[in-house]
């Protein structure tokens, strides 16, 4: 039949059906409706396809390269987009694009909104010359695509298991492809005997590690443990990486844990546990996956001359005296958001299982060096004040503090700390944005605004005005989607439905400039 439904595509194409559908409404496929559904000739779609491949064939080197590497869709061409148009900045549109799609991250960034900011605001100056940062980097969406582009790059990121995903993804060009494919044959065969003989593990489970229900069902930890003592014997460090950063991964999908979109048992979310898993053919899924990624980026690149890349572990606020005072051209981040407070929790499992923290007291300390800290670390001090001048912030905070006074630390009282302490990071923050930027610079700072105890908070406006209080100029704000997914902070009225005027949880840009 010529006539495609959105899976039939997918399935063409392998990739998502969700990816189809958001080509298909960008008007980025050979697409029409019948009603309400999506339709394409196959035809149509075999023409497309063959556009694609000629497209992806043409020479490709760092050096002026103005078109996203790998991206399914044309990002540029050559023209700076217009400054409403940026694409949705959502992970979520990560899942199909080669080396992003290797790990999943609730709180990421879209390389395609990356690679427009990009276009949009160095547009005028040659890669080559222009240095990116990212303070945030996550699992290194931001820097990645930029050095993908030819630019130079520096990314800091506080989460361990963040930022060993972000370190592989960005030393991509160095894996070694021919060691990586016999590695994966290796372990497909040895650890599939190893379970089929009833072999039992030298690994352990983290001690450390513990959670409200079992989290794997025995016959999945016997499989992943097995897969530990693969890797663990694996000799090459980057290939052992690819390992590490594959189980990571996939390690939430074999348990009894959901993200819903924060870390919970599935149980709570109305799906049943997990029993058994095909642990290994998963694993060695993704592994042909990112080897095939890797072969396509090293073949693209090819001898071009690889641009400098600083990648630091750790607290922005504590490295970024590494950073050369006005010497960044463009710093495109997100910051943890004012009820993302479970940015570090939600990858527990992998840091545990990655031996990347062994205890409690490790988790903490990456907790309270993290921007905005965690409410429970907050809480029960005496009251947080501002450190410097907003009085409607001020305002805001003091009534914070007289909601639900009768619940103590747990009511608008310890809000209200973990709020100030908040926008007191964010004035840290633009201090030093003031600092690393050069002169004509820019940071690009996408925010959403949030809800404590009913009491909304404007986040990218007061963003803006603190940065204006430490010298930076506020040149525009760009909605970017005007609802968004996640959970609120206790009785907002987006989560509890009470309040008559509904509020939604946007996110926006904001878009700063060090004067020149």
């Amino acid at each position: 039949m010529d006539i495609l439904t959105i899976q039939d595509a997918a399935e063409l194409l392998v990739v998502d059906p969700k990816t189809i559908y958001r080509l298909a409404e960008r008007g980025e496929l050979p697409a029409f409706k019948v009603g309400r559904q999506w339709r394409m000739r196959k035809r149509d779609l075999d023409a497309w396809i063959e556009e694609q491949l000629r497209i992806n064939e043409a020479p490709a080197a760092y050096a002026g390269n103005q078109q996203l590497l790998f991206n399914v869709q044309s990002v540029s061409t050559g023209q700076i987009p217009a400054k409403k148009g940026f694409s949705d900045s959502a992970f979520s549109e990560n899942s199909d694009l080669p080396v992003h799609r290797w790990v999943p991250w609730i709180a990421g960034f879209s390389a395609v909104f990356v690679a427009e900011a990009l276009d949009h605001y160095l547009n005028a100056i040659p890669a080559a010359n222009a240095t990116v940062l990212d303070p945030f980097a996550g699992v290194g969406t931001t820097p990645v695509t930029a050095l993908l582009q030819g630019h130079p790059v520096w990314g800091f990121e506080i989460n361990p298991y963040a930022a060993t995903a972000a370190r592989l993804k960005l030393g991509v060009h160095g894996i070694p492809v021919e060691a990586l494919q016999s590695t994966v044959a290796r372990f497909e065969t040895e650890v599939t005997e190893a379970i089929g003989s009833g072999r039992e593990p030298t690994s352990r489970p983290p001690a450390g590690f513990v959670s409200r229900q079992a989290f794997f069902s025995p016959p999945v930890e016997q499989k992943v443990l097995l897969v530990r003592d693969f890797i663990n014997g694996i000799v090459d460090p980057s290939v052992q990486e690819c390992f590490r950063v594959a189980l990571a991964s996939e390690l939430v999908g074999f348990s009894n844990y959901s993200y819903e979109p924060s870390l919970g048992t599935r149980a709570a979310a109305g799906k049943s546990d997990v029993l058994d898993a095909p642990v290994v053919q998963v694993l060695v899924r993704k592994l042909r996956q990112m080897l095939s990624d890797i072969r396509d980026v090293q073949a693209r690149v090819g001898s071009a001359e690889r641009p400098k890349v600083e990648f630091h572990r750790g607290s922005f606020f504590d490295l970024h005296g590494r950073v050369p005072g006005g010497s960044i051209d463009l710093v495109l981040t997100s910051p943890p958001y004012l009820n993302n407070y479970h940015y570090v929790r939600n990858s527990r499992p992998q840091m545990y299982w990655l031996d990347l923290v062994g205890s409690p007291g490790d988790l903490k300390q990456v907790e309270q060096n993290s921007f905005g800290k965690f409410w429970q670390n907050v809480r029960a001090q005496e009251a947080v004040s501002l450190e410097f001048p907003l009085p409607d912030l001020e305002a805001d905070l003091a009534m914070l503090r007289t909601i639900n006074t009768h619940k103590g630390q747990y009511g608008g009282a310890g809000w209200a700390n973990y709020a100030a302490t908040y926008f007191n990071d964010c004035h840290r923050f633009a201090g030093i944005l003031a600092r690393i930027l050069r002169p004509g610079g820019r940071a690009v700072i996408v925010l959403g605004n949030s809800i404590l105890q009913g009491v909304e908070f404007r986040t990218d406006d007061l963003f803006a005005r603190i940065c204006e209080l430490q010298g930076l100029k506020a040149e525009e704000t760009i909605p970017l989607r005007e609802k968004r997914t996640g959970s609120s902070i206790i009785k907002s009225s987006v989560r509890a439905n009470a309040a008559k005027a509904r509020t939604s949880l946007y996110e926006c840009a904001v878009v700063l400039a060090r004067p020149a």
